[in-house]
């Protein structure tokens, strides 16, 4: 069995003495892990950081079975992200949320939104709404998107402010506003466009927060990455 794919590298951990097992977000296999002989030496090393792009070559005798890569850089990233606290967070809440989803099921519109997300994480104005908008992608992938087209009540798409947790629809501000206490607020960056602000983006991790922990972390008996709020707060202040 063999393939070629560009990748966006998530982690690796070390294998013997001289080999690394790499975990790639791939842009038509999925998150996908193979072994790398020699992926300790001084030449590979600085290939196989998180955020890098690379193109794999990926062999093994069986297709279940673990296989190796052989590694072509593409794209350097570490240079610029490991300056940045707030990238470097964001990049492993990033891996974490695609680590959610089910090894080699391909998903290239998340591969390609990842390869976006990377190229800001370190723009403390770009990231966090990036990631607020990552973070429904997932939910999305995973089968829990949350519908802020219309409102649930009344059908139309103007003045939308609220979110209800039961259903993950939109409502707007007049049909929202008696329940107000009982609805989640839904910035108006996530379906009319604009700057989102620190208020707004506030708002988005406090929406996606909620989904995710409801429908994949709870039930998974996991709590909320300490990256992520790492990632929000650092993103807090510099806004």
């Amino acid at each position: 069995m063999q393939w070629t794919d560009d990748a966006l590298v998530l982690g690796l951990r070390r294998h013997g003495e001289t080999g690394v097992i790499l975990e790639a977000m791939t842009e038509a296999h999925g998150r996908h892990l193979g072994l790398v002989h020699g992926g300790r030496s001084r030449r590979m090393q600085p290939v196989l950081q998180a955020g890098n792009r690379v193109r794999l070559t990926w062999r093994a005798r069986l297709d279940e079975g673990l296989g190796s890569y052989a590694v072509e850089p593409l794209d350097s990233q570490v240079s610029r992200l490991i300056g940045s606290s707030l990238a470097l967070y964001g990049m492993n809440h990033m891996a974490a949320l695609l680590r959610l989803l089910p090894e080699r099921d391909p998903h290239p519109a998340l591969y390609e939104a990842a390869g976006i997300l990377v190229e800001h994480l370190d723009d403390p104005a770009v990231a966090p709404p990036l990631m607020v908008r990552f973070e429904l992608a997932i939910l999305s992938e995973l089968g829990f998107g949350l519908d802020l087209t219309a409102c649930a009540a009344t059908g139309g798409n103007d003045a939308l402010a609220y979110v209800s947790p039961k259903s993950g629809r939109a409502v707007s501000a007049s049909a929202g506003e008696p329940y107000r206490d009982r609805l989640l607020a839904l910035p108006t960056f996530l379906h009319a466009g604009g700057s989102p602000g620190p208020d707004g983006v506030a708002q988005g991790f406090t929406l996606t927060g909620y989904f995710l922990d409801r429908h994949v972390w709870g039930p998974r008996g996991l709590g909320p990455p300490e990256e992520r709020a790492r990632f929000v707060a650092l993103g807090r202040e510099a806004g």
